[in-house]
């Protein structure tokens, strides 16, 4: 899925869409996202060091793993987080890195997903996680 699909599913714009493509492989959503050094979360985090904070990092996998939910999201569904465990943050991730999404739902009960990511770099693993979410107006 590129860009403007992904629009389709999440309810993201702007500054906050945070994938720039994705894809459902064998029920494991990859995506990417090229980290420009302009980005807003940069600015400040840290000056003359700037990295990616882990909270979007974080924010980067929910977006990557709602296209494993994409038949079960309408326009009028708005997926959120409703829990985060076993965050590990193990390397910086920094302007000029192309970050690779993995996750995958581990299980659900509509409304509630549950699943586990990780983002890396070149093969480097930079964050994983385990996560939930709701989906509000869920049919």
């Amino acid at each position: 899925m590129n860009k403007e699909e992904i629009m389709q599913i999440l309810p993201h714009r702007d500054d906050m869409l945070l994938i720039e493509d994705c894809e459902n492989v064998n029920g494991i959503a990859i995506g990417h996202y090229k980290v420009r050094g302009d980005e807003f979360f940069l600015r400040g985090h840290f000056p003359g060091n700037p990295i990616v904070p882990g909270v979007i990092l974080c924010e980067m996998m929910a977006q990557n793993a709602c296209v494993l939910m994409k038949d079960n999201l309408d326009k009028d569904c708005i997926p959120v987080y409703t829990g985060l465990n076993n965050v590990k943050f193990r390397h910086p991730v920094r302007p000029g890195d192309t970050i690779e999404l993995k996750c995958e739902i581990t299980r659900s009960k509509k409304p509630f997903y549950f699943g586990k990511g990780s983002a890396s770099v070149d093969g480097k693993l930079c964050m994983s996680a385990e996560f939930s979410f709701a989906v509000t107006g869920d049919k």
